[in-house]
């Protein structure tokens, strides 16, 4: 069988944490084909091993790793790009790109909560990808230009455990309270001696990033804008000494009375486009329920399903607000460049991107 054409694709912030994700995950993706690793002028002209200082268990891509590091410039013959920037680079860079006719699947939050932009998690809400004309045409882009976000890493995990019982039961109150990986710090992260036998309950902007996003992600696409679901989101964030996966407690109301055994039916059999396309990056199961007492663990269970679904456990009723539960998914697998990789592979299936030369 001919081997089938391959988008050109860049990534952006190619060296940083998230970028190693990016690298890692398309090395050998069968539709896109990194063919750009762009950076700060620290590293441009570098190779990408020279650069990246390699932090991943696994090995550096040989492919990718004599690879020149650019800067951050838009360039010619590149398809698409993913976005690994920081926030405070990534607005004029990301923008810069999608200016220069090429669509940007970006991590980053500068432009999850713009009304004309996507902010996607495929098996929840495909249809906000037609969020993408309205945008080239407030923005005044190319026909060919636009941003694609995906949630941030705790918002992800939360939003994909809350979608299908929103849609079966409607909820009305979430409380949810996280127990976030050092990784998702960024490296080097923090001090070791700020978080070795410790918690630290804050991380700044998170909270407000999670009852936000959550809304807009649950939210229903009409006469071309998001309406947020109403549900009331409230969060309390902590930093743990866990390298990765981000792990969260979640309290839930639903507005039409459910059984427990309903509720744990409608997450064991939620599947959604990206399963029924059968994307490369996609898991087969996006919600995987664990049955023991003292499970979803991160040292046992978080690269189950690739790393690319939300695990679910302790399932139980709970006195306040009727249902509880206990959440784990990867932050920088399915919460960062593999959410970004399934935007693009669902973007593809449906048409916004060009095809392969």
């Amino acid at each position: 069988m001919a081997k089938r054409a391959r988008l050109k694709a860049a990534i952006l912030g190619a060296t940083g944490a998230v970028g190693q994700r990016f690298v890692e995950h398309l090395a050998d993706h069968p539709w896109f084909e990194v063919v750009r690793l762009s950076a700060s002028e620290r590293s441009a002209g570098k190779t990408y091993r020279e650069a990246c200082g390699w932090r991943l268990p696994s090995l550096l891509p040989e492919a990718l790793a004599g690879q020149q590091v650019h800067g951050m410039d838009p360039a010619e013959g590149i398809d698409l790009a993913f976005s690994a920037l920081s926030a405070d680079v990534a607005p004029e860079v990301e923008l810069a790109w999608a200016r220069a006719g090429v669509p940007v699947f970006s991590n980053a939050r500068s432009y999850r909560l713009e009304p004309d932009v996507p902010l996607v998690i495929p098996e929840i809400n495909p249809d906000h990808l037609n969020l993408i004309p309205r945008q080239k045409a407030s923005r005044g882009l190319p026909d060919s230009g636009f941003i694609v976000t995906n949630a941030n890493c705790s918002t992800t995990v939360l939003a994909m455990a809350l979608a299908p019982l929103e849609r079966a039961f409607g909820l009305r109150k979430v409380s949810v309270v996280t127990l976030q990986a050092i990784s998702g710090a960024g490296y080097p992260g923090l001090p070791s001696m700020d978080i070795l036998g410790n918690v630290i309950p804050f991380i700044a902007g998170e909270e407000e990033k999670m009852e936000a996003e959550t809304r807009k992600i649950l939210g229903r696409l009409l006469d071309g804008a998001v309406s947020p679901a109403e549900l009331v989101v409230s969060a309390q964030v902590n930093r743990v000494p866990v390298f990765d996966g981000h792990s969260e407690s979640v309290s839930f109301e639903t507005i039409r009375p459910a059984r427990l055994a309903e509720i744990r039916e409608v997450l064991t059999s939620f599947r959604g486009e990206p399963q029924e396309r059968e994307l490369p990056t996609a898991p087969c199961h996006p919600l995987l329920l664990l049955d023991g007492p003292d499970r979803p663990q991160p040292m046992l269970d978080l690269y189950r399903e690739k790393a690319m679904a939300t695990l679910i456990g302790r399932l139980r009723p709970c006195p306040v607000l009727g249902f509880k539960m206990c959440l784990l998914g990867h932050n920088t697998i399915r919460g960062a460049a593999g959410g970004s990789i399934l935007n693009a592979e669902l973007a593809f299936e449906r048409g916004f991107l060009p095809s392969p030369r």
